[in-house]
């Protein structure tokens, strides 16, 4: 039982962080330390329901008649939602023309959500046997404008179906790892604003990587974090931040020399970082997108482990273990998520500003709006993709664009 296919959509488009960086003054010796080169950008029309929906119709559409009526639950994690009742869920639902036997709900905990949802997912497979359970993690966030923040602020979503073939990666249950604590290191207490001491959210994602994977070693006796997985995927705020954790934890935890930090580096965990340093943070699906990542960039093509750490602010966390069999990272690599990154459209900064100063139109509260499809007909991926069309007394109508 595991993730039996993965499939993404991260834009339509996207800014240069060196363009940011020297529109926005920002030191360009920095750079180097937060280890981006892009980061997506939504443009109108391509809100948390949309990028969901676009990232998940490629499963939906590979799935068989008999397959399609074993999804009995759809998961869609995010901290944007635009409803405090109903679910994201059930718009991704109706896009997809999924079978009306089939649990909807909105899983919301910060950057965990996704790793919550696919934790949930492989629960819920593991106790209705045959059944499958789609999970969608998407969000679009605030960009904060001017500070070092912005250039890692990403916007997207990863699908996985858990089901009884994982194809992907095997989850293994029982032996997870949590730690989890209130901290005030990022809040949302509205729509168009975020609160972040980013010096506390670092501290408590060190304290939480080492406190669950303390909590993961003990209900897996013989685990250590040096040897014991081929591959690590962890939550990445932006890659220079994962480059740290990683070396914390080998100090703290132990059974490494300093002289190999590197090197283990760039065999376990730099896989995990190729498609995050082209998309940014995009928070409940980071995680994900890192797993992604460190399975289809993997150095040898398996069977291989993979520890995951996923943490949300505020704060949650999970450390746990996949297994992941040859020929996962073909599978991975033929969603075309490579292509698709490579085909989005690069915005000069004015053009970023213009799309990020749209976002209200399309978040929480949002009454009345219309959106121009034909704005997004020549970018992005050569596949179906939804997108928002209007917004009519709060309530919202999308269509499919047709590849391009």
């Amino acid at each position: 039982m595991g993730i039996e296919a993965v499939a993404a959509y991260c834009g339509s488009a996207y800014v240069d962080v060196a363009d940011l960086f020297q529109a926005r003054g920002l030191d360009p010796a920095r750079m180097g330390n937060l280890g981006m080169r892009r980061k997506s950008v939504a443009l109108p029309g391509e809100d948390v329901v949309a990028m969901a929906a676009t990232a998940a119709r490629p499963l939906a559409d590979a799935l068989t008649e008999a397959e399609r009526a074993s999804v009995r639950t759809l998961i869609v994690a995010t901290e944007s939602a635009f409803d405090l009742s109903k679910s994201a869920s059930t718009h991704v639902h109706r896009l997809l023309g999924l079978p009306r036997q089939c649990r909807l709900l909105e899983i919301k905990q910060a950057c965990y959500g996704g790793v919550a949802a696919l934790r949930a997912a492989a629960a819920l497979v593991a106790v209705e046997p045959g059944s499958r359970v789609l999970v969608v993690a998407t969000d679009l966030p605030v960009p904060n404008r001017g500070t070092y923040a912005e250039p890692s602020q990403g916007a997207g979503a990863v699908a996985m179906l858990v089901g009884p073939r994982p194809a992907v990666a095997r989850l293994e249950l029982g032996t997870a790892g949590v730690y989890g604590y209130e901290v005030a290191d990022f809040a949302r207490p509205r729509a168009d604003l975020d609160v972040v001491d980013t010096d506390l959210s670092l501290l408590a994602y060190l304290e939480c990587l080492l406190g669950a994977f303390t909590d993961h070693a003990a209900r897996r006796p013989g685990t250590d974090f040096a040897g014991t997985y081929d591959l690590l995927a962890m939550h990445t705020p932006f890659p220079g931040m994962v480059r740290g954790a990683h070396r914390h934890a080998l100090r703290r935890l132990g059974g490494l020399a300093r002289d190999r930090e590197q090197e283990d580096f760039d065999r376990r965990v730099a896989p995990s970082l190729v498609f995050p340093r082209d998309v940014g943070n995009i928070y409940a699906g980071t995680a994900l997108l890192a797993m992604a990542g460190a399975i289809a960039h993997a150095p040898s093509p398996g069977p291989l482990s993979l520890g995951v750490f996923g943490y949300g602010s505020g704060c949650s966390s999970e450390f746990f273990a996949c297994h992941v069999p040859a020929g996962a990272a073909r599978l991975v690599a033929g969603t075309g998520l490579a292509a698709e990154l490579a085909a989005r459209r690069r915005l000069t900064v004015a053009e970023y500003d213009a799309a990020t100063a749209a976002l209200p139109d399309m978040a929480f509260g949002a009454a009345e709006a219309k959106f121009d499809p034909a704005g997004l007909a020549g970018v992005g991926a050569p596949r179906p993709r939804a997108v928002l069309t209007a917004i009519r007394d709060h309530h919202r109508e999308y269509t499919w664009l047709p590849p391009r």
